[in-house]
Order: C-alpha cells, then sequence, then structure tokens
C-alpha cells in the first residue's frame, strides 16, 4: 500500500469551549482531488487550515510530504522547533482562499513573484520567468502588468491560484474558491483546477459546488458537527449515500 501523501489522525480543535473537529482522520493519495462538503460551520475550513498550520489543533497528527507534526498540547506549550516545522510543512503547500488577498499596489506578476523569491530565496529574474509561465497556464498570459482592481473576481482567483503554485507546492488547498464570485465567473476557476488535476497535482477542495464536487473529485467527504461522516466516491455518494445525514444535506440540491 502507498504512503499517503497527505494524513490527517485523530485531529481535535477547539475554540474556547466550543469544540469544532472531534477526531478527524483522513489520508489522500498523490493526484486525487477530494472534495470535502457539508453544512456551514461543520469544521470543513477549520479543518483545511489545521492542515496548513493556519490554525494550530490541540490533539492529532499532520503529515504532508514526509513532514510530520504531532499536535497534543501544541496550543499550550509548543515546542521550540514548531515554527520551523510548521514552516518546513507549509513548503509543501499552496493555498487558496475564498478572498484573492493579492496585494493592490502589486501587479499580479510581482504577486506572484514575491513568495518564490522571499522565501525561496529564488532570484528575482527566476521568480518572474515562473510566474509569467504560471500565468500563461491559467489563461493570464496578457494580464502580468494588471493590477488586481484592472481584474474581474474570476480572474483575481485564478491570479490567485497561479500563486499557490508559484511555491512548487505537493498539495493545493482551496477554502471554497468560487463562494466569493459571481455565477458567470465560476466555471473559469473550476476549469483550472480540473486542468491541474488532470496534470496529476494533489487537492483538496472545501466547496458547495456540488457539480464540481461530482463531476471533477476523486472521491467526496462528507462532514457535519466537527466530523467526517461518509467518504465515498462521487457517484455512490450522490446516487446512494449511505448515511441519512448525507441524504438530508444532499437533498437540498436536488
Amino acid at each position: 500500500m502507498n504512503t499517503p501523501l497527505l494524513s490527517v489522525s485523530g485531529l481535535h480543535k477547539s475554540f474556547g469551549d466550543t469544540p469544532i473537529l472531534k477526531g478527524v482522520s483522513l489520508d489522500v493519495e498523490k493526484g486525487d482531488l477530494v472534495s470535502i462538503i457539508g453544512p456551514s460551520g461543520c469544521g470543513k475550513s477549520t479543518l483545511l487550515r489545521c492542515m496548513n498550520f493556519l490554525e494550530i489543533p490541540d490533539a492529532g497528527r499532520i503529515s504532508i510530504a514526509g513532514v510530520t507534526i504531532d499536535c497534543l498540547g501544541l496550543e499550550d506549550a509548543p515546542p521550540k522547533d514548531l515554527d520551523a516545522k510548521a514552516h518546513k510543512l507549509r513548503q509543501h503547500v499552496g493555498m487558496v482562499f475564498q478572498q484573492f488577498n493579492l496585494f493592490p499596489h502589486m501587479t499580479i506578476l510581482e504577486n506572484i513573484a514575491l513568495a518564490p523569491h522571499v522565501s525561496r530565496n529564488v532570484p528575482e529574474k527566476d521568480a518572474r520567468a515562473n510566474g509569467l509561465q504560471l500565468l500563461e497556464k491559467v489563461g493570464l498570459g496578457a494580464f502580468a502588468d494588471r493590477y488586481p482592481v484592472q481584474m474581474s473576481g474570476g480572474q483575481q482567483q485564478r491570479a490567485a491560484i497561479a500563486r499557490a503554485l508559484a511555491v512548487n507546492p505537493s498539495v493545493m488547498l482551496y477554502d471554497e474558491p468560487t463562494s466569493a464570485l459571481d455565477p458567470e465567473l465560476v466555471a473559469e476557476v473550476l476549469a483550472v483546477m480540473k486542468q491541474l488535476d488532470a496534470e496529476g497535482m494533489t487537492q483538496i477542495v472545501v466547496t458547495h459546488e456540488m457539480r464540481f464536487a461530482r463531476d471533477a473529485s476523486d472521491y467526496i467527504v462528507f462532514m457535519e458537527a466537527g466530523n467526517i461522516v461518509e467518504i465515498s466516491d462521487e457517484d455512490e455518494i450522490f446516487e446512494n449515500p449511505k448515511d441519512e445525514r448525507t441524504r438530508r444535506f444532499l437533498g437540498r440540491f436536488q
């Protein structure tokens, strides 16, 4: 059996006295596109943010591309090497958010070239050359010198995907990447994600786009109330969900 590229085991996370994740475990193989669905507030985005250590879990273990962090007690007494370990883990992860988070005072190319130059010590000339290639990949080759305000939401989100790819990640994480877009702009962003899937990029997508989840995913994870309720391939979970909670949730989209 292959070692999963990404593994989450027994993950717990609370905010104050409110538990958000209640022992979540998930393995993702290299090249898989996994959609995480579920009602608002069920812990989907928190799970994604814990994978990238934007939130520090209370307990459990996270492993990405061979970098493993045991999470028990980190919030109360983080070890001295936690920042270094988290930085090493993040080097394998690209993250795309609901909001585009592009620097408004920088051109699109400058936005994309910044992280490789600053965090990876890639020479600026090389970072810009790679940025131009990535803009071509996401269909924005003619937009390198534009500023974010001069672009549509769909174009900005595609630029954000290119920025995440610029650090050459092992896995891409998306937190509802189309939720801030007008409906007519959603398809252009999802098309880029499907293209990356065809190229073998490992992707985990928190989404409310049920059609995309069904059409593009290798399998789908349904969460409710901080737990993974069901994991199934895209056809089975829509045609024959095993759990009543899954049936109830998917019934809203029929």
